[in-house]
Protein backbone atom coordinates (compact mmCIF):
# COMPACT_ATOMS: atom_id res chain seq x y z
CA UNK A 1 0.00 0.00 0.00
CA UNK A 2 1.27 3.43 -0.85
CA UNK A 3 2.21 5.53 2.15
CA UNK A 4 -0.06 8.49 2.81
CA UNK A 5 1.59 11.64 4.15
CA UNK A 6 0.58 12.34 7.78
CA UNK A 7 2.15 15.70 8.69
CA UNK A 8 -0.13 16.18 11.72
CA UNK A 9 0.73 12.82 13.17
CA UNK A 10 -2.92 11.80 13.49
CA UNK A 11 -2.20 8.16 12.89
CA UNK A 12 0.21 8.07 15.84
CA UNK A 13 -2.18 9.68 18.37
CA UNK A 14 -3.29 7.41 21.23
CA UNK A 15 -7.01 6.74 21.27
CA UNK A 16 -9.19 5.65 24.13
CA UNK A 17 -10.34 2.09 23.68
CA UNK A 18 -13.59 0.54 24.78
CA UNK A 19 -11.62 -1.50 27.30
CA UNK A 20 -10.09 1.61 28.85
CA UNK A 21 -12.68 4.39 28.75
CA UNK A 22 -11.09 7.46 30.37
CA UNK A 23 -13.06 10.72 30.43
CA UNK A 24 -11.35 13.85 29.24
CA UNK A 25 -9.89 16.29 31.77
CA UNK A 26 -12.51 18.97 31.12
CA UNK A 27 -15.39 16.53 31.51
CA UNK A 28 -13.86 15.06 34.67
CA UNK A 29 -13.30 18.48 36.19
CA UNK A 30 -16.91 19.37 35.43
CA UNK A 31 -18.04 16.18 37.14
CA UNK A 32 -16.05 17.13 40.23
CA UNK A 33 -17.57 20.59 40.36
CA UNK A 34 -21.12 19.29 40.09
CA UNK A 35 -20.47 16.57 42.68
CA UNK A 36 -19.12 19.16 45.14
CA UNK A 37 -22.16 21.32 44.48
CA UNK A 38 -24.34 18.30 45.26
CA UNK A 39 -22.52 17.83 48.58
CA UNK A 40 -23.24 21.41 49.63
CA UNK A 41 -26.76 21.48 48.20
CA UNK A 42 -27.96 18.32 49.92
CA UNK A 43 -26.18 19.29 53.15
CA UNK A 44 -27.87 22.71 53.15
CA UNK A 45 -31.26 21.10 52.54
CA UNK A 46 -30.83 18.64 55.41
CA UNK A 47 -29.46 21.38 57.67
CA UNK A 48 -32.49 23.52 56.91
CA UNK A 49 -34.75 20.67 57.99
CA UNK A 50 -32.73 19.76 61.10
CA UNK A 51 -31.05 22.96 62.29
CA UNK A 52 -29.76 25.80 60.05
CA UNK A 53 -26.72 26.13 62.32
CA UNK A 54 -25.60 22.68 61.10
CA UNK A 55 -24.76 24.14 57.68
CA UNK A 56 -21.33 22.70 56.77
CA UNK A 57 -20.35 25.75 54.71
CA UNK A 58 -21.05 28.15 57.58
CA UNK A 59 -19.56 25.85 60.21
CA UNK A 60 -16.37 25.41 58.20
CA UNK A 61 -16.11 29.17 57.76
CA UNK A 62 -16.62 29.71 61.48
CA UNK A 63 -13.89 27.18 62.24
CA UNK A 64 -11.57 28.99 59.84
CA UNK A 65 -12.32 32.25 61.66
CA UNK A 66 -11.66 30.63 65.04
CA UNK A 67 -8.24 29.36 63.95
CA UNK A 68 -7.13 32.34 61.87
CA UNK A 69 -3.98 33.98 63.31
CA UNK A 70 -4.59 37.33 64.94
CA UNK A 71 -2.45 39.21 62.44
CA UNK A 72 -4.37 37.75 59.48
CA UNK A 73 -7.74 38.53 61.05
CA UNK A 74 -6.76 42.13 61.78
CA UNK A 75 -5.42 42.49 58.24
CA UNK A 76 -8.76 41.26 56.86
CA UNK A 77 -10.75 43.70 59.00
CA UNK A 78 -8.41 46.55 58.09
CA UNK A 79 -8.63 45.79 54.37
CA UNK A 80 -12.27 44.77 54.02
CA UNK A 81 -14.02 46.17 57.12
CA UNK A 82 -17.54 44.82 57.51
CA UNK A 83 -17.21 42.99 54.16
CA UNK A 84 -14.69 40.57 55.69
CA UNK A 85 -17.25 37.76 55.91
CA UNK A 86 -18.22 38.11 52.25
CA UNK A 87 -14.54 37.95 51.31
CA UNK A 88 -14.10 34.84 53.46
CA UNK A 89 -17.06 33.09 51.81
CA UNK A 90 -15.81 34.03 48.35
CA UNK A 91 -12.32 32.72 49.18
CA UNK A 92 -13.78 29.49 50.52
CA UNK A 93 -15.84 29.06 47.34
CA UNK A 94 -12.73 29.45 45.17
CA UNK A 95 -10.76 26.92 47.23
CA UNK A 96 -13.66 24.46 47.14
CA UNK A 97 -13.98 24.85 43.37
CA UNK A 98 -10.29 24.07 42.87
CA UNK A 99 -10.49 21.03 45.14
CA UNK A 100 -13.64 19.87 43.33
CA UNK A 101 -11.82 19.92 39.99
CA UNK A 102 -9.01 17.89 41.56
CA UNK A 103 -11.59 15.37 42.81
CA UNK A 104 -12.96 14.97 39.30
CA UNK A 105 -9.52 14.54 37.75
CA UNK A 106 -8.53 11.90 40.29
CA UNK A 107 -11.70 9.95 39.57
CA UNK A 108 -10.88 9.43 35.88
CA UNK A 109 -9.21 6.00 36.24
CA UNK A 110 -9.68 4.96 39.87
CA UNK A 111 -12.14 6.01 42.60
CA UNK A 112 -9.50 8.21 44.21
CA UNK A 113 -11.71 11.25 43.79
CA UNK A 114 -14.54 9.56 45.69
CA UNK A 115 -12.12 8.71 48.49
CA UNK A 116 -10.93 12.32 48.62
CA UNK A 117 -14.53 13.55 48.66
CA UNK A 118 -15.28 11.27 51.62
CA UNK A 119 -12.14 12.49 53.40
CA UNK A 120 -13.19 16.11 52.91
CA UNK A 121 -16.64 15.22 54.24
CA UNK A 122 -15.14 13.74 57.41
CA UNK A 123 -12.93 16.79 57.94
CA UNK A 124 -15.93 19.10 57.61
CA UNK A 125 -17.88 16.80 59.93
CA UNK A 126 -15.22 17.33 62.60
CA UNK A 127 -15.45 21.11 62.07
CA UNK A 128 -19.26 21.03 62.35
CA UNK A 129 -19.23 18.96 65.54
CA UNK A 130 -16.61 21.26 67.01
CA UNK A 131 -18.94 24.27 67.02
CA UNK A 132 -20.06 25.41 70.51
CA UNK A 133 -23.75 24.75 69.87
CA UNK A 134 -23.30 21.49 67.95
CA UNK A 135 -25.13 18.27 68.79
CA UNK A 136 -24.53 14.82 67.25
CA UNK A 137 -27.30 15.40 64.69
CA UNK A 138 -25.18 18.22 63.20
CA UNK A 139 -23.11 15.48 61.50
CA UNK A 140 -26.10 14.24 59.48
CA UNK A 141 -26.19 17.00 56.79
CA UNK A 142 -22.55 16.73 55.74
CA UNK A 143 -22.53 12.91 55.87
CA UNK A 144 -25.62 12.65 53.68
CA UNK A 145 -24.27 15.41 51.46
CA UNK A 146 -20.96 13.60 51.00
CA UNK A 147 -22.80 10.39 50.16
CA UNK A 148 -24.88 12.21 47.54
CA UNK A 149 -21.72 13.80 46.16
CA UNK A 150 -19.97 10.44 45.73
CA UNK A 151 -23.01 8.92 43.99
CA UNK A 152 -23.21 11.94 41.67
CA UNK A 153 -19.49 11.80 40.90
CA UNK A 154 -19.52 8.09 40.09
CA UNK A 155 -22.69 8.43 38.00
CA UNK A 156 -21.37 11.31 35.89
CA UNK A 157 -17.85 9.95 35.46
CA UNK A 158 -19.27 6.67 34.14
CA UNK A 159 -21.21 8.60 31.49
CA UNK A 160 -18.59 11.18 30.59
CA UNK A 161 -17.50 11.00 26.92
CA UNK A 162 -14.07 9.69 26.04
CA UNK A 163 -11.58 12.25 24.75
CA UNK A 164 -11.36 12.45 20.97
CA UNK A 165 -8.96 14.10 18.56
CA UNK A 166 -9.97 17.58 17.49
CA UNK A 167 -10.85 16.46 13.98
CA UNK A 168 -13.31 13.90 15.35
CA UNK A 169 -15.20 16.20 17.73
CA UNK A 170 -18.72 16.96 16.57
CA UNK A 171 -21.21 19.39 18.06
CA UNK A 172 -23.91 16.81 17.29
CA UNK A 173 -22.18 14.00 19.20
CA UNK A 174 -25.10 12.34 21.08
CA UNK A 175 -22.86 11.09 23.90
CA UNK A 176 -21.68 14.63 24.66
CA UNK A 177 -25.20 15.99 24.50
CA UNK A 178 -26.45 13.34 26.93
CA UNK A 179 -23.54 14.07 29.26
CA UNK A 180 -24.20 17.82 29.25
CA UNK A 181 -27.89 17.21 29.94
CA UNK A 182 -27.00 15.00 32.91
CA UNK A 183 -24.51 17.57 34.24
CA UNK A 184 -27.04 20.37 33.87
CA UNK A 185 -29.71 18.31 35.61
CA UNK A 186 -27.42 17.45 38.52
CA UNK A 187 -26.38 21.10 38.84
CA UNK A 188 -30.04 22.17 38.98
CA UNK A 189 -30.74 19.60 41.70
CA UNK A 190 -27.73 20.82 43.71
CA UNK A 191 -28.64 24.50 43.40
CA UNK A 192 -32.31 23.81 44.07
CA UNK A 193 -31.47 21.81 47.18
CA UNK A 194 -29.28 24.59 48.54
CA UNK A 195 -31.95 27.21 47.86
CA UNK A 196 -34.66 25.03 49.39
CA UNK A 197 -32.51 24.45 52.48
CA UNK A 198 -32.01 28.16 52.99
CA UNK A 199 -35.70 28.83 52.44
CA UNK A 200 -36.81 26.08 54.82
CA UNK A 201 -34.34 27.28 57.44
CA UNK A 202 -35.54 30.85 57.26
CA UNK A 203 -39.16 29.75 57.33
CA UNK A 204 -38.50 27.66 60.40
CA UNK A 205 -36.88 30.53 62.20
CA UNK A 206 -39.46 33.16 61.31
CA UNK A 207 -37.35 35.78 62.99
CA UNK A 208 -38.20 38.53 60.57
CA UNK A 209 -41.89 38.22 61.28
CA UNK A 210 -41.19 38.04 65.00
CA UNK A 211 -39.14 41.22 64.86
CA UNK A 212 -41.91 43.03 63.00
CA UNK A 213 -44.34 42.12 65.79
CA UNK A 214 -41.93 43.04 68.57
CA UNK A 215 -43.19 45.96 70.67
CA UNK A 216 -40.51 48.01 72.38
CA UNK A 217 -40.99 48.67 76.08
CA UNK A 218 -41.71 52.26 77.02
CA UNK A 219 -38.69 53.43 79.04
CA UNK A 220 -39.35 54.97 82.45
CA UNK A 221 -36.51 57.37 81.63
CA UNK A 222 -35.96 58.35 78.01
CA UNK A 223 -32.64 59.52 76.62
CA UNK A 224 -32.43 63.30 76.57
CA UNK A 225 -32.33 64.84 73.08
CA UNK A 226 -28.89 66.01 71.96
CA UNK A 227 -28.31 69.66 72.89
CA UNK A 228 -28.22 72.28 70.10
CA UNK A 229 -24.89 72.30 68.28
CA UNK A 230 -24.10 68.66 68.97
CA UNK A 231 -24.11 67.97 65.22
CA UNK A 232 -22.07 70.78 63.56
CA UNK A 233 -23.34 71.40 59.99
CA UNK A 234 -20.12 70.30 58.26
CA UNK A 235 -20.42 68.22 55.13
CA UNK A 236 -18.60 64.92 55.56
CA UNK A 237 -18.61 65.01 59.36
CA UNK A 238 -19.93 61.85 61.02
CA UNK A 239 -23.44 62.17 62.42
CA UNK A 240 -23.75 62.30 66.20
CA UNK A 241 -26.30 59.44 66.16
CA UNK A 242 -25.36 56.56 63.87
CA UNK A 243 -28.32 55.14 61.87
CA UNK A 244 -28.97 51.45 62.42
CA UNK A 245 -28.30 50.58 58.79
CA UNK A 246 -24.78 52.09 58.87
CA UNK A 247 -23.79 51.07 62.40
CA UNK A 248 -20.67 48.91 62.22
CA UNK A 249 -20.96 45.16 62.62
CA UNK A 250 -17.97 43.05 63.63
CA UNK A 251 -18.56 39.62 65.16
CA UNK A 252 -17.75 35.94 64.66
CA UNK A 253 -21.21 34.91 63.40
CA UNK A 254 -21.01 33.80 59.76
CA UNK A 255 -24.71 33.00 59.90
CA UNK A 256 -26.70 35.37 62.08
CA UNK A 257 -28.28 33.47 64.98
CA UNK A 258 -32.05 33.42 64.66
CA UNK A 259 -33.82 33.54 68.02
CA UNK A 260 -37.42 34.64 68.34
CA UNK A 261 -38.54 36.68 71.32
CA UNK A 262 -40.84 33.81 72.30
CA UNK A 263 -38.02 31.27 72.33
CA UNK A 264 -35.46 33.57 73.95
CA UNK A 265 -34.33 32.83 77.50
CA UNK A 266 -31.65 34.46 79.65
CA UNK A 267 -30.09 32.32 82.33
CA UNK A 268 -28.14 34.01 85.15
CA UNK A 269 -26.19 31.47 87.20
CA UNK A 270 -22.81 30.57 88.64
CA UNK A 271 -21.52 32.40 91.70
CA UNK A 272 -24.92 33.76 92.68
CA UNK A 273 -27.31 33.24 95.56
CA UNK A 274 -30.27 32.51 93.30
CA UNK A 275 -30.22 31.19 89.73
CA UNK A 276 -32.56 33.13 87.45
CA UNK A 277 -34.04 32.34 84.06
CA UNK A 278 -35.93 35.13 82.32
CA UNK A 279 -38.30 35.02 79.37
CA UNK A 280 -38.99 38.09 77.28
CA UNK A 281 -42.44 38.43 78.87
CA UNK A 282 -40.87 38.38 82.34
CA UNK A 283 -38.26 40.90 81.26
CA UNK A 284 -40.96 43.27 80.03
CA UNK A 285 -42.40 43.50 83.55
CA UNK A 286 -39.25 45.27 84.69
CA UNK A 287 -38.66 49.01 84.22
CA UNK A 288 -36.76 49.80 81.02
CA UNK A 289 -34.51 52.79 80.42
CA UNK A 290 -33.11 54.51 77.34
CA UNK A 291 -29.48 55.66 77.19
CA UNK A 292 -27.20 57.18 74.55
CA UNK A 293 -23.99 55.15 74.39
CA UNK A 294 -21.07 54.98 71.96
CA UNK A 295 -19.71 51.50 71.19
CA UNK A 296 -16.21 50.78 69.87
CA UNK A 297 -14.69 47.64 68.37
CA UNK A 298 -11.26 46.65 69.65
CA UNK A 299 -10.26 45.96 66.02
CA UNK A 300 -10.69 49.62 65.15
CA UNK A 301 -7.46 50.98 63.69
CA UNK A 302 -6.34 54.55 64.37
CA UNK A 303 -8.74 56.72 62.37
CA UNK A 304 -11.03 53.76 61.67
CA UNK A 305 -14.82 53.68 61.49
CA UNK A 306 -15.58 50.67 63.70
CA UNK A 307 -17.29 52.92 66.22
CA UNK A 308 -20.88 54.17 66.44
CA UNK A 309 -23.27 56.02 68.72
CA UNK A 310 -26.90 55.03 69.31
CA UNK A 311 -29.88 55.30 71.65
CA UNK A 312 -30.34 51.98 73.41
CA UNK A 313 -33.48 50.81 75.21
CA UNK A 314 -32.96 48.08 77.75
CA UNK A 315 -32.80 46.92 81.33
CA UNK A 316 -30.02 47.79 83.81
CA UNK A 317 -27.76 44.77 84.21
CA UNK A 318 -26.96 45.86 87.76
CA UNK A 319 -30.60 45.26 88.73
CA UNK A 320 -30.67 41.78 87.18
CA UNK A 321 -27.41 40.79 88.88
CA UNK A 322 -28.61 42.19 92.20
CA UNK A 323 -31.72 40.06 91.90
CA UNK A 324 -29.53 36.99 91.45
CA UNK A 325 -27.21 38.02 94.29
CA UNK A 326 -23.60 38.16 93.12
CA UNK A 327 -21.20 36.59 95.61
CA UNK A 328 -18.40 38.85 96.92
CA UNK A 329 -15.52 36.84 95.42
CA UNK A 330 -16.91 36.88 91.86
CA UNK A 331 -15.16 39.31 89.49
CA UNK A 332 -16.35 38.33 85.99
CA UNK A 333 -19.58 37.72 84.10
CA UNK A 334 -19.12 35.31 81.20
CA UNK A 335 -21.83 36.12 78.67
CA UNK A 336 -22.71 33.61 75.97
CA UNK A 337 -24.39 34.20 72.62
CA UNK A 338 -26.94 31.89 71.01
CA UNK A 339 -24.17 30.76 68.64
CA UNK A 340 -21.71 29.96 71.43
CA UNK A 341 -19.56 33.12 71.38
CA UNK A 342 -18.44 34.25 74.83
CA UNK A 343 -17.23 37.51 76.38
CA UNK A 344 -15.83 38.12 79.84
CA UNK A 345 -16.91 41.37 81.50
CA UNK A 346 -15.67 42.61 84.87
CA UNK A 347 -18.46 42.46 87.45
CA UNK A 348 -17.45 45.96 88.54
CA UNK A 349 -18.25 47.35 85.07
CA UNK A 350 -21.81 46.02 85.38
CA UNK A 351 -22.46 47.16 88.94
CA UNK A 352 -20.51 50.43 89.43
CA UNK A 353 -23.34 52.72 88.37
CA UNK A 354 -22.56 53.08 84.67
CA UNK A 355 -25.38 52.51 82.16
CA UNK A 356 -24.68 48.83 81.44
CA UNK A 357 -27.77 47.43 79.71
CA UNK A 358 -29.44 44.29 78.51
CA UNK A 359 -30.62 46.09 75.38
CA UNK A 360 -33.68 45.24 73.28
CA UNK A 361 -34.00 48.44 71.26
CA UNK A 362 -31.74 50.61 69.11
CA UNK A 363 -32.54 54.14 67.93
CA UNK A 364 -36.24 53.79 68.65
CA UNK A 365 -36.67 50.39 66.97
CA UNK A 366 -36.22 46.76 68.02
CA UNK A 367 -32.65 45.57 67.70
CA UNK A 368 -31.85 44.69 64.08
CA UNK A 369 -31.22 40.96 63.73
CA UNK A 370 -27.59 41.58 62.79
CA UNK A 371 -27.12 43.67 65.94
CA UNK A 372 -28.34 41.06 68.39
CA UNK A 373 -32.13 40.69 68.24
CA UNK A 374 -33.86 39.99 70.54
CA UNK A 375 -31.35 41.03 73.25
CA UNK A 376 -27.70 42.01 73.58
CA UNK A 377 -25.33 43.59 76.07
CA UNK A 378 -24.28 47.24 75.91
CA UNK A 379 -21.59 48.34 78.38
CA UNK A 380 -20.03 51.82 78.08
CA UNK A 381 -16.30 52.15 78.60
CA UNK A 382 -15.31 48.68 77.38
CA UNK A 383 -14.46 47.41 73.92
CA UNK A 384 -17.13 45.17 72.45
CA UNK A 385 -15.11 41.96 72.57
CA UNK A 386 -15.40 41.91 76.37
CA UNK A 387 -18.84 43.44 76.78
CA UNK A 388 -21.17 43.75 73.79
CA UNK A 389 -22.39 40.16 73.36
CA UNK A 390 -25.16 39.95 70.78
CA UNK A 391 -27.98 37.37 70.85
CA UNK A 392 -27.11 36.88 74.53
CA UNK A 393 -28.74 33.90 76.26
CA UNK A 394 -26.52 33.16 79.26
CA UNK A 395 -24.75 35.12 82.02
CA UNK A 396 -22.45 33.05 84.20
CA UNK A 397 -21.10 34.89 87.24
CA UNK A 398 -17.58 33.57 87.77
CA UNK A 399 -13.94 34.66 88.07
CA UNK A 400 -11.23 35.58 85.56
CA UNK A 401 -8.98 32.89 87.03
CA UNK A 402 -11.62 30.22 86.40
CA UNK A 403 -12.95 30.96 82.93
CA UNK A 404 -11.72 32.41 79.66
CA UNK A 405 -13.81 34.05 76.98
CA UNK A 406 -13.59 33.53 73.21
CA UNK A 407 -10.98 36.19 72.38
CA UNK A 408 -9.06 35.85 75.63
CA UNK A 409 -8.30 32.24 74.70
CA UNK A 410 -6.87 33.62 71.47
CA UNK A 411 -4.38 35.99 73.05
CA UNK A 412 -6.39 39.16 73.60
CA UNK A 413 -6.44 40.97 76.91
CA UNK A 414 -8.98 39.74 79.46
CA UNK A 415 -10.12 43.29 80.22
CA UNK A 416 -10.67 45.85 77.49
CA UNK A 417 -11.10 49.44 78.72
CA UNK A 418 -11.54 51.85 75.83
CA UNK A 419 -8.60 54.10 75.02
CA UNK A 420 -8.81 57.78 74.18
CA UNK A 421 -9.11 58.24 70.42
CA UNK A 422 -9.80 60.94 67.85
CA UNK A 423 -10.38 60.97 64.11
CA UNK A 424 -10.30 63.44 61.23
CA UNK A 425 -13.36 63.19 58.97
CA UNK A 426 -12.90 66.40 56.95
CA UNK A 427 -11.01 66.89 54.67
CA UNK A 428 -11.13 63.50 53.01
CA UNK A 429 -7.90 61.57 52.40
CA UNK A 430 -5.80 63.03 49.57
CA UNK A 431 -8.46 65.65 48.92
CA UNK A 432 -7.79 68.76 46.87
CA UNK A 433 -9.19 71.88 48.50
CA UNK A 434 -9.13 75.55 47.61
CA UNK A 435 -6.96 78.06 49.49
CA UNK A 436 -8.62 80.21 52.10
CA UNK A 437 -10.93 79.58 55.06
CA UNK A 438 -11.30 75.83 55.59
CA UNK A 439 -13.16 73.78 58.18
CA UNK A 440 -11.42 70.72 59.58
CA UNK A 441 -13.72 68.40 61.54
CA UNK A 442 -13.96 65.02 63.18
CA UNK A 443 -14.95 63.05 66.28
CA UNK A 444 -13.25 61.98 69.51
CA UNK A 445 -14.22 59.50 72.22
CA UNK A 446 -13.13 58.22 75.61
CA UNK A 447 -16.21 56.51 77.05
CA UNK A 448 -16.63 56.83 80.82
CA UNK A 449 -14.06 59.65 80.92
CA UNK A 450 -15.36 61.99 78.24
CA UNK A 451 -13.45 64.38 75.99
CA UNK A 452 -12.10 67.60 77.51
CA UNK A 453 -10.11 68.96 74.56
CA UNK A 454 -9.11 68.27 70.96
CA UNK A 455 -6.09 69.81 69.24
CA UNK A 456 -5.02 69.93 65.59
CA UNK A 457 -1.54 70.23 64.14
CA UNK A 458 -0.59 71.23 60.58
CA UNK A 459 2.77 70.12 59.16
CA UNK A 460 4.51 69.68 62.53
CA UNK A 461 3.53 73.18 63.56
CA UNK A 462 2.14 74.15 66.97
CA UNK A 463 -0.92 72.34 68.30
CA UNK A 464 -4.07 74.43 67.86
CA UNK A 465 -7.21 74.03 70.03
CA UNK A 466 -10.29 72.82 68.16
CA UNK A 467 -13.82 73.86 69.02
CA UNK A 468 -15.77 71.12 70.75
CA UNK A 469 -19.46 70.56 70.15
CA UNK A 470 -21.54 70.40 73.35
CA UNK A 471 -20.96 67.21 75.32
CA UNK A 472 -23.92 64.88 75.56
CA UNK A 473 -22.36 62.64 78.21
CA UNK A 474 -19.04 61.04 79.03
CA UNK A 475 -20.33 57.84 77.40
CA UNK A 476 -20.72 59.33 73.92
CA UNK A 477 -18.30 60.59 71.34
CA UNK A 478 -17.90 64.31 70.74
CA UNK A 479 -17.73 66.23 67.46
CA UNK A 480 -15.07 68.89 66.94
CA UNK A 481 -14.22 71.53 64.33
CA UNK A 482 -11.22 73.74 63.62
CA UNK A 483 -11.08 76.68 61.24
CA UNK A 484 -7.94 77.19 59.23
CA UNK A 485 -6.80 79.63 56.56
CA UNK A 486 -5.46 77.05 54.10
CA UNK A 487 -2.38 77.96 52.07
CA UNK A 488 -1.31 76.26 48.81
CA UNK A 489 0.79 73.15 49.00
CA UNK A 490 0.77 69.59 50.30
CA UNK A 491 -0.17 69.37 53.97
CA UNK A 492 -0.51 66.82 56.76
CA UNK A 493 -3.00 67.22 59.58
CA UNK A 494 -2.75 65.49 62.94
CA UNK A 495 -5.25 65.33 65.76
CA UNK A 496 -5.03 64.45 69.44
CA UNK A 497 -7.60 64.42 72.23
CA UNK A 498 -7.42 64.92 75.97
CA UNK A 499 -9.84 62.92 78.08
CA UNK A 500 -11.90 64.15 81.01
CA UNK A 501 -9.21 62.99 83.46
CA UNK A 502 -6.56 65.17 81.82
CA UNK A 503 -4.67 62.42 79.95
CA UNK A 504 -3.50 63.31 76.44
CA UNK A 505 -3.95 60.73 73.70
CA UNK A 506 -0.64 58.96 73.18
CA UNK A 507 1.31 59.31 69.96
CA UNK A 508 2.82 55.84 70.33
CA UNK A 509 1.50 53.57 67.59
CA UNK A 510 0.20 50.16 68.60
CA UNK A 511 -1.84 47.56 66.74
CA UNK A 512 -5.31 46.57 67.98
CA UNK A 513 -3.96 43.30 69.41
CA UNK A 514 -4.13 42.68 72.35
CA UNK A 515 -6.24 45.49 73.82
CA UNK A 516 -6.90 48.24 71.26
CA UNK A 517 -4.95 50.46 68.86
CA UNK A 518 -3.16 53.64 69.92
CA UNK A 519 -1.61 56.52 68.00
CA UNK A 520 -2.70 59.80 66.45
CA UNK A 521 -4.70 60.02 63.26
CA UNK A 522 -3.15 61.90 60.33
CA UNK A 523 -4.68 63.11 57.09
CA UNK A 524 -2.69 64.19 53.99
CA UNK A 525 -4.18 66.48 51.34
CA UNK A 526 -3.36 69.25 48.87
CA UNK A 527 -4.40 72.89 48.77
CA UNK A 528 -4.40 74.34 45.25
Amino acid sequence: MQDVPDPAGIAQRPRASAADPTPGAVAAGLCGLVAAGMVLGIAELIAGLIDPDASPFVSTGATVVDHTPKAVREFAIEQFGTADKAVLFASMAVVMAVLAVVVGLLERRRPYGSALLIAFGLIVCVAVLGRPTATPVFAIPILLGAAAGVVTLRFLIARAPDPKPADEVSADDPSRRRFLVLVAGAAVVAAGSAAAGRWVGERMRAVTADLERFVLPRPVTAAAPPPPGTDPPVRGLTEFVTPNETFYRIDTALRIPAVTSEDWRLRIHGMVDREIELTMDELRRRPAVEKMITLTCVSNEVGGDLVGNARWIGYPLADLLAEAGVRPDADMVLSTSADGFTAGTPVAALTDGRDALLAVGMNGAPLPVEHGYPARLVVPGLYGYVSATKWVVDLEVTRFDRAQAYWTRRGWSARGPIKTASRIDVPAPFAKIAPGPTVVAGVAWAQQRGIAAVEVQVDNGPWQPAELAPEYSSDTWRQWTWRWDAVPGDHTLRVRATDGEGRVQTEQRADPVPDGATGRHTRTFRVE
